[in-house]
């Protein structure tokens, strides 16, 4: 029997050092630059592994990454926890809840980025030459999972490209991710499904029924019953006072397990399983933005980078390269997700200006393409080179989903808001020490400027910010509604000195409110409204002078001031 000696301990200590500590510093770099950090994570796995420290420093690289089963197992054992980490909070991302509620649009365009891209892949797919399948007797299942592949988009990609456009919490943003959410539940059960078949020992009528209906069954319970079950517990966990974040952090990972060994004794991937439990945490009412934050900050902060850099260990990229095969899965992908979302708006109330806005977040393949194809890899489904193949096209369309949205925002209408500020609007002082209190008093103001009365501005308003908390980073809040009864934005704002609990990811409490009320067809106003309020509050200097200022008048010229200065700088951008 081999034993685990102290040798094995200090290279794998070494290993973990050099690759976490590469991958961090790398992608913190292409972070600051607007692009996803999964590009650096893969590349350092890739520059360390065989495909070039191997290749050109054979000696240098068999010293850090010895080739034997005891270090190799340590090593893909961090890589299996880091990728059940990630589907965990994956799932913990989603507002299944939400997502619902906007099934009538974002439904709908959720639909058809499954099918569209789907059919646009299988054919081709099941057409590709034999060389690419992993067993040309299961071309079938080859073209379905391919297909399947291709239709599932980069929530979390999306996600922090919204976020840094300052689209994440506008009603535009707000439909993005729920069709994204949506699309993410699809695709994972038709992954599951289809690896289900492929796995089983034997593909028959009965045997694919009692997968269908396990797998449904799994699901609905789950995010049914499942989703209550685990807001009462995390609720029951916060009634008791027991300490924050760990306590709500380990049972959402026995929640994991749990979940995971029921998937795999249905004959299933344990993957789906953590999947379905982040979901299920994710609804949980009673856990905080703070807490979501803590536990998504050290997924991505250790087991990530971890799981994506040892892919390149394993695989030597430049050898399994075909630049057809890539350039086949890359364009066939990213043109299905556009034509899916694409027609999918069209079946929408959605103005014409949101079309391409909508159809290019959809275009980004993400991290869950890499997690199941090596999945699929693993099982014999893919060769290594359809696999790098997958992982450059999913790379290639999250670096190019930044500039898209750059160029799908810089050609829309430019709206100027300075004009919806009044000094009749602006409370130098909210009385209310509350949110909801003070969501009344912002929206009493707000009545005064539309055909409503406070109570009907309230339930609008209050609607939206139960659907996702408005509460923003550094003191900031922007609740907002669309009212069929105005013809132009209206612009409330409230100062709080104390500051107002409004489940911000920070967990700063809210000082500056900016309520934003706009015409019920006009979406444009909204995302720049509240995309301008962020840019120019993002200096401290600015939010400063804000909370100083001596009364309403002193307020208004401040905000004039500083918004301004943003404005020019949009049309100077623009």
């Amino acid at each position: 029997m081999t034993c685990l000696n102290e040798k094995n301990i200090i290279i794998f200590l070494i290993e973990i050092f050099i690759l976490l500590g590469l991958s961090k510093f790398f992608g913190e770099m292409l972070r600051r630059r607007g692009q996803p950090a999964i590009v650096a994570e893969i590349l350092v796995g890739v520059i360390l592994g065989p495909s070039i420290l191997g290749r050109y420093a054979p000696e240098l690289h068999n010293l850090i990454f010895p080739n034997n089963d005891i270090q190799k197992s340590m090593l893909e054992t961090v890589a299996w926890i880091g990728i059940l980490f990630f589907l965990l909070d994956t799932g913990l991302e989603l507002d299944f809840s939400s997502a619902w509620r906007q099934r009538s649009d974002a439904l709908i365009i959720a639909i058809t980025g499954l099918i569209i891209p789907m059919m646009l892949a299988f054919i081709p797919c099941y057409f590709l030459p034999s060389q690419y399948i992993g067993n040309p007797n299961d071309r079938l299942m080859f073209a379905l999972f391919m297909a399947a592949v291709m239709t599932v988009s980069a929530l979390p990609v999306t996600a922090r490209i919204l976020q840094n456009f300052n689209l994440y919490k506008t009603d535009l943003g707000f439909l993005i991710m729920s069709a994204l959410t949506v699309n993410d539940i699809l695709g994972w059960v038709a992954f599951t499904l289809i690896l289900g078949f492929f796995t089983s020992s034997e593909v028959n009528f009965m045997n694919a029924t009692v997968i269908i209906l396990a797998t449904t069954g799994f699901t609905f319970l789950c995010l049914s019953y499942g989703r209550l079950f685990t807001n009462k517990v995390i609720s029951g966990i916060q009634k008791v006072k027991l300490p924050e974040p760990g306590s709500s952090l380990t049972f959402i990972v026995l929640l994991g397990l749990a979940c995971g060994t029921m998937t795999a004794l249905i004959g299933i991937n344990a993957l789906f399983g953590f999947f379905i439990a982040g979901i299920m945490a994710g609804e949980a009412r009673a856990l905080s933005e703070k807490t979501r934050q803590v536990i998504s900050q050290m997924v991505y902060s250790i087991f990530v980078p971890l799981f994506f850099a040892t892919i390149g260990l394993n695989l030597d990229v430049l050898k399994n390269f075909d630049f057809m095969i890539a350039a086949f899965v890359f364009t066939v992908g990213t043109v299905g997700r556009f034509a899916g979302a694409w027609v999918g708006v069209l079946f929408t109330k959605q103005p014409r200006s949101n079309i391409l806005l909508i159809s290019l977040s959809h275009v980004a393949g993400g991290e869950m393409q890499i997690v199941v194809s090596m999945i699929a890899l693993h099982a014999g489904l893919i060769t290594q080179t359809v696999f790098v193949s997958i992982i450059f096209g999913t790379l290639a369309s999250s670096v190019s989903l930044g500039p898209l949205i750059a160029y799908a925002l810089k050609i829309r209408k430019q709206v100027s808001f300075l004009e919806f500020f009044a000094r009749e609007n602006i409370i130098s002082e909210i009385n209310a020490n509350d949110k909801d209190s003070a969501l009344r008093e912002l929206c009493s103001h707000g009545a005064a400027s539309t055909n409503l009365t406070q109570a009907e501005v309230y339930d609008l308003v209050k609607k939206r910010e139960d659907e996702m908390s408005t509460g923003l980073e550094e003191g900031l809040a922007v609740p907002h509604a669309r009212i069929r009864s105005i013809d132009k934005p209206v612009v409330i704002f409230g100062r709080s000195e104390s500051g107002i609990e409004w489940n911000s990811p920070d967990g700063k409490p809210a000082k500056l409110v900016f309520l934003i009320l706009t015409p019920f067809t006009n979406e444009d106003s909204q995302v720049q409204i509240l995309r301008n309020i962020v840019r120019g509050l993002r200096n401290e200097a600015s939010r400063n002078q804000i909370i100083s200022a001596f009364d309403s008048r002193e307020i208004l010229d401040v905000l004039k001031d500083i918004f301004k200065d943003a404005c020019l700088k949009n049309k100077t951008a623009a």
